[in-house]
């Protein structure tokens, strides 16, 4: 089974709504084992709607399409199918017996506009809508190939409630009864501190191209996630699939990968700190970012008391005694600045550990030695201070969030008992 998810809407293509339809609606498809073939978005414009779907018909065996059904002069969707079915709108009188009911159950009365919502495609089947006044429409579009075959078209509202309502009630079910696919599961692995280049370099032939299950890379903040994806014919062999391609990945990366799926790098962290050890931060350029991350976790007072946001060198001095001396002589930014913060806040934290930040956001006070990005991280112990120095690449925002990650990173492996692999 393949398929193609059709959105409809110019404030999707414009860019002034993110489309989470199709990508919910993938993620469905992965567990009943249809492949989507592509994503596709047009704009509230009937020939272009009439294009997409017969476009996409001819290619794909279910043709999902998600918008355009509201009552307005812009919602074009159903005239659009019924163009390319070669098909007439035709009144669903049941369904224009409950939009009334509907409306009067509000004390109001039906626009005349909202009659239009009761209209499909002749010889087409309504999909009912529990949570909205769109009629969905369940529809067959022949194709030369194969002889005989045809495109299931579905059309359900944009509007997210509405959709998914639809797509569970109705759109699932009919694709699973149809059977014929195959089982798609899925894990992802969550990297931080190499490049995806680097990374690749490591995985060797498990990312050819070819193999299955599949193993891909994707970037967001920073970090690095490999997408495993195991297509098989049942979900044993691919559930068995999966577990040991995840485990080549582990032998191939090792403690690079710090979590699956949802986890994140703060949350790790925490698991390795709760009802064992303590820390406490120092920072200046992140100006509470890694004290935050830290405590978006439910449970972290038991590892978390307190932190500094000493942005200024008067902050440095007064709060944590960071002496004039060498912040006159080596700067804010510099090894010995993050060691003092470092020291000074796990001593006054009481805490076994203590991170401290000092760095050069931008987009101004980059010099030729201390370019914009310039980043020095110090993790204090009861026995040691060690000191790292990085130069994050982008703009302000992008390296807060790389240093308090990278300062996450280094606690991470001190905690495991391991040097930094990069």
């Amino acid at each position: 089974m393949q398929a193609i998810i059709l959105s409809i809407g110019d404030e999707l293509v414009l860019g002034q709504t993110v489309d989470t339809n199709s990508a919910w609606i993938s993620q469905q498809l992965a567990r009943i084992g249809c492949a989507v073939l592509a994503h596709v978005t047009v704009p509230d414009d009937q020939r272009e709607i009439e294009r997409a779907i017969a476009d996409a018909s001819a290619r794909c065996d279910w043709l999902i399409v998600s918008g355009g059904l509201g009552p307005t002069e812009d919602d074009l969707t159903r005239q659009a199918l019924g163009h390319v079915l070669g098909e007439p709108l035709e009144l669903r009188e049941d369904w224009l017996t409950e939009l009334e009911k509907f409306f009067r159950s509000r004390g109001r009365e039906m626009p005349a506009s909202n009659r239009i919502q009761a209209m499909i495609p002749r010889g087409a089947m309504p999909i009912h809508n529990h949570a909205g006044t769109a009629l969905g429409i369940d529809a067959r579009l022949p194709r030369s190939s194969p002889p005989g075959g045809f495109c299931r078209i579905f059309v359900v509202p944009g509007v997210p409630k509405e959709m998914k309502g639809m797509c569970e009630a109705h759109v699932f079910p009919a694709m699973r009864s149809a059977g014929g696919g195959a089982v798609i599961l899925s894990r992802t692995l969550h990297t931080f501190g190499l490049g995806e280049s680097h990374l690749a370099e490591k995985l060797g032939t498990l990312m050819r191209r070819d193999r299955n299950p599949s193993v891909g890379t994707t970037v967001s903040g920073g970090i690095v996630s490999l997408r495993v994806n195991a297509r098989f014919n049942s979900a044993e062999e691919a559930s068995q699939q999966l577990e040991r391609t995840s485990r080549e990945c582990y032998d191939a990366l090792g403690q690079l990968i710090f979590g699956e799926d949802g986890q994140t790098l703060q949350q790790v962290v925490g698991d390795l700190l709760k009802g064992k050890s303590t820390v406490t931060t120092a920072e200046s350029c992140t100006g509470g970012l890694l004290a935050k991350m830290l405590t978006d976790i439910p449970g972290s007072s038991s590892y978390f008391s307190s932190g500094w946001v000493t942005y200024a060198n008067e902050a440095k001095q007064k709060l944590l005694g960071v002496s004039d001396e060498i912040l006159q002589q080596y700067g804010a930014v510099s090894e010995p600045v993050v060691n003092a913060m470092a020291r000074n806040a796990r001593l006054r934290a009481g805490a076994t550990y203590a991170l401290a930040i000092s760095g050069i956001a931008g987009p101004e006070g980059g010099t030729a030695d201390k370019p914009v990005g310039t980043t020095w991280i110090a993790l204090a112990t009861p026995e040691a201070i060690d000191a790292r120095r990085s130069v994050f690449a982008g703009d302000r925002e992008m390296v807060r969030d790389r240093a308090a990650k990278m300062a996450l990173a280094l606690l991470r492996f001190k905690l495991l008992g391991m040097q930094t692999p990069f």
